[in-house]
């Protein structure tokens, strides 16, 4: 009883360590983006916090101008939530969407870990396209 306490044990700990691993902060594929990474609850969600141009030529912050809610189209870039509702499932996190917001358009989505980069794959019906992220590690 006890080998079989200590066994549930530690698979919950490597379970956690694993959750944690994806966590944190990833320059997107194109290097015009940080996003972060986080853990609500069960669910795995990521918000940009970085951007190369965060400024129009204004100087003014970029906003969710193509948002199809009008209502959202006032929103920073910096702080939105561009990666949602994700659930652990067999090493990878799926059930999940991304939000393009240069096209205001959101699609579903799975995430996983691959040699310590994060691969993003977003879904148009039965196609799909994968983007590698690479983690941030200073600042």
């Amino acid at each position: 009883m006890k080998n079989l306490f200590l066994i549930l044990i530690l698979l919950f700990m490597s379970s956690l360590a694993y959750a944690q691993d994806i966590t944190g902060k990833w320059l997107t594929e194109d290097s015009e983006a940080v996003v972060e990474t986080y853990l609500s609850g069960d669910k795995l969600n990521g918000k940009i916090v970085w951007l190369k141009n965060a400024n129009d030529a204004n100087g003014k912050s970029l906003i969710d101008h193509e948002n199809p809610d009008k209502s959202k189209r006032t929103r920073t870039l910096i702080g939105l939530l561009m990666l949602m509702d994700f659930k652990q499932n067999d090493g990878k996190w799926e059930g999940g969407k991304i939000y393009d917001p240069s096209e205001g358009k959101t699609y579903k989505c799975s995430i996983w870990l691959e040699k310590g980069k994060l691969k993003v794959r977003g879904y148009i019906g039965m196609f799909y396209q994968t983007q590698t992220w690479t983690r941030k590690t200073d600042g």
